[in-house]
């Protein structure tokens, strides 16, 4: 009997199919990010340059055309720049907790697989001691491959786990200071808006 075989417990092909699954999400997520982190500096240099002109629909489409979370934060701002400051502010952050939203409902996953493994770990643990048992009191004659097997799958319940745990809470620790980074890129950008639309609204008055 090979080792796979006397790993194939439930739930340590449980384990594996939640790691995949985090590794996916991770994946898709790291994907993500790098499509979004742009020069907002630079974007934001050339949507001013368009308001200067006076020609608001031409920097509304080129953020249209930019697929990142800043471009929809200035959209947002843009279109409603003859709101008052305060109702502005409050649109603004409105379109930035909903692009944060967006990501973090992803991450959340990761987060959830890292603290489950360890506790599925533990049931495939106890479950495999239980066929030990078992085996031990429901047979007159026990082979050493019925308390191995056991005992593989106990282990390898355990390993699965913590092995599962350690590497979604890496994943997810890369992606949440990635992620902190895009989210203060965000702030800033947001920020530097409401302040160039303050300046245009002066300059037109």
């Amino acid at each position: 009997m090979s080792v796979w075989t006397m790993l194939g417990g439930p739930v340590f092909w449980m384990l594996v199919a939640l790691g995949a699954a985090g590794g996916l999400v991770f994946l898709n997520r790291l994907v993500w990010i790098r499509r979004a982190q742009i020069d907002y500096a630079d974007f934001l240099r050339g949507v001013g340059n368009v308001l200067e002109q006076n020609n608001p629909d031409e920097a509304i489409a080129l953020c249209d055309e930019t697929p990142a979370p800043v471009a929809r934060i200035v959209a947002a701002a843009i279109r409603h720049r003859a709101s008052s400051a305060r109702i502005l502010r409050d649109i603004v952050d409105s379109a930035g907790r909903a692009e944060v939203g967006r990501f973090e409902r992803r991450l959340a996953t990761l987060a959830i697989i890292a603290q489950s493994a360890p506790l599925l770990g533990l049931l495939g643990t106890v479950t495999g001691m239980m066929k030990v048992v078992l085996s031990v009191n429901g047979e007159a004659l026990v082979t050493r491959v019925d308390l191995v097997g056991g005992a593989m799958q106990a282990l390898g319940a355990t390993a699965a786990g913590i092995a599962v745990a350690v590497c979604v809470q890496v994943m997810y620790s890369v992606l949440r200071v990635r992620f902190d980074r895009l989210t203060a890129d965000l702030e800033a950008a947001a920020s530097e808006i409401l302040g160039m639309l303050a300046a245009n609204r002066e300059t037109a008055a």
